[in-house]
């Protein structure tokens, strides 16, 4: 009998999860309280990326998730990446210089470039920056088409999705999670695996499990869609912004997108001047709305990946940075979940570790 999952949670995260189980043979339900996408996906700068101040660790386990985008992309329709590279230089130049020689002392396709090369990358930068580091290897997907591709992929192989689908509580029997009580009801399955990003931590702590996350505020703008401008990601000391297909920037003060403040829309407004003063050409966008976004964020800073030691038949995935290591992080999962296979680069997300035990 094939194993019955619940995966709560329609992000990004959990679209992954339910497409990886699916496809090797699963029952997989997945349960959302709004939309199916999530709420932290839509409102991502969806940079994928292995560039940006991890330990080795960190950067080993992106690196490979950047790989498995790859696979994504070639093996289900609809669901694109775009790698176009970034240009960073939100470091000071001295600190900048260690990064690039740490990384690609990793391995990484990353390298400085002067401020010709920068003008030569991305032509309408209106004051290019002395130094920066570029790595083409680097890329972004649109978040709610990729996540909606991942769980129409999900579909075909035998998943249900539900959205609107409120999940009130985990069930749990003599240590053992089996199900989910919803509001028309209590559904049963042999392991529930929370991907519920800011909602995973009052449903884990009906089973009595802590989840120690915080949940700051994201606000990206979007302009009107207009010609390119941008030929990739640009990240700058005071912005972090891109170029969609259709051809609106999006932009926030970094890629987590900025503070919103006590008038999120006044935030939005002055952003967008940053925007515009960023690049040449910028002065004809026109300001079309904001996005605000929640994102779940372990409080050491790195991934929440695995079983819960305190009980059986569960499982949780929370993490900022969900759009780089969904790829990875779906697969791996459902391989633990599915064979009790845990890959080592898993081994130091696990939630019993020191850095969240305050």
């Amino acid at each position: 009998m094939p194993k019955a999952i619940i995966v709560v949670g329609a992000g990004i995260i959990g679209a992954s999860i339910a497409y990886h189980s699916a496809a090797r043979g699963a029952r997989v339900l997945v349960l959302d309280a709004g939309e199916p996408g999530g709420n932290a996906t839509r409102a991502s700068w969806a940079w994928i990326n292995a560039s940006w101040g991890n330990p080795e660790f960190y950067f080993r386990f992106r690196v490979r998730s950047m790989a498995e985008w790859r696979r994504l992309a070639r093996d289900i329709p609809g669901l694109s990446a775009s790698w176009c590279g970034s240009l960073l230089w939100d470091l000071p130049p001295e600190r900048l210089a260690g990064f690039a020689e740490e990384h690609r002392a990793w391995g990484y396709g990353i390298r400085l470039v002067d401020r010709a090369e920068a003008r030569a990358i991305e032509p309408n930068l209106r004051e290019p920056p002395e130094i920066a580091v570029h790595v083409a290897e680097e890329g972004v997907v649109e978040p709610l088409a990729a996540a909606t591709a991942l769980l129409n992929a999900a579909r075909r192989n035998g998943a249900e999705i539900r959205g609107h689908a409120h999940v009130k509580r985990l069930v749990v029997a003599d240590e053992l999670v089996t199900g989910v009580e919803c509001e028309d009801g209590i559904v049963s399955a042999d392991e529930v695996v929370l991907a519920a990003g800011a909602g995973t931590p009052p449903l884990a702590a009906s089973a009595g499990v802590r989840v120690p996350i915080t949940t700051p505020a994201g606000l990206l703008v979007h302009s009107k869609p207009m010609d390119r401008l941008l030929r990739g990601l640009v990240l700058s000391p005071e912005l972090h912004v891109r170029q969609t297909p259709e051809g609106r920037l999006v932009a926030g003060s970094d890629f987590g997108g900025t503070e919103p403040g006590l008038s999120p829309d006044a935030t939005a407004r002055s952003l967008f001047q940053k925007v515009q003063f960023l690049l040449e050409g910028g002065e004809s966008l026109e300001f079309d709305f904001h996005t605000l976004g929640y994102r779940p964020t372990p409080i050491d800073e790195l991934p929440i990946i695995g079983r819960a030691p305190a009980v059986k038949g569960l499982y949780i995935a929370v993490m900022h940075s969900g759009i780089t290591n969904a790829a990875a992080v779906g697969l791996m999962a459902s391989r633990e979940i599915l064979d009790e296979e845990r890959e080592q680069l898993l081994s130091p997300f696990a939630i019993d570790r020191s850095s969240l035990q305050t």
